[in-house]
């Protein structure tokens, strides 16, 4: 492992001691070694049995965590990316395009947040421009047109908040978007695989199934974008929003805002990126074959009955 995390520290101590050891190659430190990765294997289950939501947001924010490309590769058949919204252009930060999920085929969109400096320059860190939604409401009503189910994978610290984004009708185009997913002939399945924050994650998450990683976060703005406006710039204060918002899949399948918790692998999706995917790949396909056979008026209005039922006692 790298890039550990800072709650992960007295793992990372205890791995590393035993990886001396087996550098050693003597025979009480061959006998001493398998100890201490047990005693890590130990601790991090527990850390991760007991995870703050901050501690859960650093967890969906690492960097090795799958990401749209990984989820595509792992799961999708034959995938023929689509691309540019046919009026201004093509936004790399989110992609789709049409594959075969477990032998059905699916229109298949999402934010890629890239692996490092180059990708994530490429893909503007996840960020979607107006031009990024246009093309899923594009996407999305193609699958309508051809009666294909629409899956999402949600990764993003929301859309890109940029002067050209706003003079392009960056609110407009996630409005518009946040509609093409309510009006679909289709079943739809969301996952939230990442972070999922503010409009840039709703505008394509109104679906009749909404999954969500374990140690994923979803909510209307980051924790350190609430802290700023409630606090006025006091540091230290991102753990208390966390905490008051409800960011957890747990918290959120509590309220009825998600449908499903897909859990990770231990240590989290990181740690084990192809389990991980596996695991969703399998959830997924479920949820769409629970869908199976339904009309088109049945899905809208169970879509719809769904989101406007959240918040009500």
């Amino acid at each position: 492992m790298t890039d550990w995390l800072d709650f992960e520290k007295p793992v990372q101590a205890l791995s590393n001691s035993a990886a001396e050891l087996r550098a050693l190659n003597t025979p009480e430190a061959l006998a001493e070694a398998p100890r201490l990765e047990e005693r890590a294997t130990r601790l991090l289950a527990d850390l991760y049995g007991r995870l703050t939501p901050v501690q859960r947001l650093a967890v969906a924010r690492h960097p090795a965590r799958p990401h749209f490309k990984d989820y595509v590769a792992g799961l999708i058949d034959d995938f023929t990316p689509l691309a540019g919204d046919r009026g201004f252009g093509e936004d790399e930060a989110i992609v789709g395009g049409l594959g075969r999920l477990d032998g059905r085929t699916v229109m298949v969109i999402g934010h890629e947040k890239g692996a490092d400096t180059a990708t994530r320059v490429k893909h503007n860190f996840g960020m979607g421009r107006p031009e990024g939604y246009r093309k899923a409401i594009r996407l999305m009503e193609m699958a309508g047109r051809f009666g294909v189910p629409v899956v999402t994978l949600l990764d993003t610290p929301g859309a890109y908040p940029g002067l050209e984004g706003e003079a392009r009708g960056q609110a407009e185009a996630i409005a518009r978007s946040t509609q093409a997913c309510l009006d679909l002939p289709v079943p739809m399945v969301a996952a939230i695989v990442g972070e999922g924050m503010s409009g840039g994650a709703v505008g394509l998450a109104a679906a009749n199934r909404v999954l969500m990683f374990e140690h994923a976060v979803y909510a209307v703005i980051s924790p350190e974008g609430c802290a700023s406006i409630l606090w006025r710039g006091e540091q230290g204060r991102a753990a208390d929003a966390a905490e008051a918002m409800k960011i957890t899949a747990s918290d959120l399948l509590r309220l009825g805002i998600i449908d499903r918790i897909v859990y990770e692998p231990a240590g989290g999706a990181h740690r084990a990126p192809a389990l991980a995917i596996e695991r969703l790949g399998a959830a997924i396909t479920a949820q769409l074959a629970e869908m199976e056979g339904q009309d088109a008026a049945t899905l809208k209005r169970g879509r719809r009955e769904k989101f406007l039922a959240m918040g009500r006692s």
